[in-house]
């Protein structure tokens, strides 16, 4: 028992012993309700690492004495598909349910998902996959619309506190060393895991190998760092991302704070953010402060010259800038229009008097002819003539108001 992970040791075998996910599993949720009647449907279960989603497969599958088989897609290929989809045969002609829970589900081709369509559809094999990347971009729409997708969130802090009392008390392991520890010391434990079970047992775990007594300096130690939930490239980093655009677009510069250290802190590129400030200087304050986008370059062209951690603290500065400025999306607006008339009107001809007429033949064919030459005429009226293709005389995308001579924030 004590080679055996404390994870794997504590992982919950019955309903009763199942903790959190009370709007997935709890009582009078779909699946309780899809248990009672003893038909578990397709599933695509969504949540960060350590939210239960293994641990739920189990025992959905314990409950309707179904055959589990678990496959990570990682590492299993079109070979253990083929045998898993044998089984399932064998299994349905003998009246036999069979679960294949399908770990890491989105690691998975096309080809791979696409030869489950028909044993799902038919019935002969209940899928569960698990997945922590947002279906609805990695999972194949064929698939998906024959599955149940259920939203699995993090642990909080008291679930997780619960989770550990458990460990001390019934883990044998844990139990024969007489390791003990606070509840505010749990909670410690709990609240660094970022909802992840277990991360906050495998913490508990290095502990116990130090100490006897577990303190919250032990965890400390054994920590070393926060343990920030942050995949660059995956749903969490788009969702903290597009939390930064929001606060800096409705001005709370402290919670735009809050998400760059949240980004920076975890390990994100520097660039990735200064190229983001570059984009929202005229996407979202545009003609509304000129001085926004300068702001925006030097935040990038000094993360250019120091990296990672010296240049924080000017990413910072161009955010709180960002986010007090006077925003406008007038530009935004602007160019969407001119490409949705580009669209539609792709090679107007320019009207002849804006040609450019080097050749005698140019001049014979009018091209330059009527062109008023705008510094020669005293007044903007005197020099008034069309600029636009015919098809689009008269076209509006903005209207330009005077700039502001200083910068607002000077």
């Amino acid at each position: 028992m004590k080679n055996i992970p404390l994870a794997e040791r504590l992982r919950p075998q019955t309903i009763e012993e199942f903790l959190g996910q009370e709007k997935v599993f709890g009582e009078g949720s779909f699946l309780r309700d899809a248990l009672k009647r003893d038909q578990v449907p397709s599933l695509v279960l969504w949540g960060p690492p350590g939210s239960g989603k293994t641990t739920l497969a189990r025992i959905l599958s314990n409950i309707i004495q179904a055959e589990f088989i678990q496959l990570s897609a990682v590492s299993s290929g079109k070979k253990d598909l083929q045998a898993v989809l044998m089984r399932a045969e064998e299994n349905h002609e003998k009246g036999k349910q069979t679960i294949l829970f399908l770990d890491e589900i989105h690691r998975w081709n096309k080809a791979q998902q696409d030869a489950l369509l028909p044993f799902v559809e038919s019935g002969k094999l209940t899928l569960i996959g698990a997945t922590t990347e947002n279906p609805s971009f990695e999972i194949n729409a064929a698939l998906l619309s024959r599955t149940r997708v259920l939203v699995l969130e993090k642990h909080t802090v008291e679930t997780l506190t619960h989770l550990l009392e458990r460990a001390l008390a019934d883990d044998p392991e844990l139990k024969k060393k007489k390791v003990s520890a606070s509840v505010d010391t749990l909670a410690f434990i709990a609240a660094v895991s970022g909802g992840d079970a277990r991360q906050a047992l495998n913490i508990l775990e290095a502990c116990a190998l130090q100490e006897k007594s577990i303190t919250p300096e032990l965890v400390e130690k054994i920590v070393a760092r926060s343990h920030i939930l942050y995949d660059k490239g995956g749903e969490e980093h788009y969702n903290i991302i597009s939390a930064l655009h929001k606060s800096m677009r409705g001005h709370d510069a402290n919670a735009a704070l809050y998400y760059l250290g949240r980004m920076l802190e975890a390990g994100e590129d520097p660039l990735y953010v200064a190229r983001r400030l570059v984009r929202f200087a005229s996407e979202d304050v545009g003609l509304a402060n000129s001085f926004a986008l300068p702001q925006a370059v030097a935040a990038f062209q000094a993360c250019q010259m120091l990296g990672m951690p010296e240049c924080e603290i000017h990413l910072a500065q161009a955010v709180v800038y960002l986010a007090q400025s006077k925003k406008s999306n007038a530009l935004y607006i602007a160019y969407g229009k001119v490409k949705e008339d580009v669209k539609n009107f792709p090679n107007e001809p320019v009207p002849l008097h804006l040609r450019n007429a080097p050749t005698k033949l140019m001049k014979e064919l009018d091209y330059s002819k009527g062109y008023k030459y705008t510094p020669e005429y005293k007044t903007k009226e005197a020099a008034e003539q069309e600029y636009f293709p015919d098809k689009l005389k008269g076209r509006k995308y903005i209207t330009i108001k005077p700039s502001a001579e200083k910068d607002p924030h000077a």
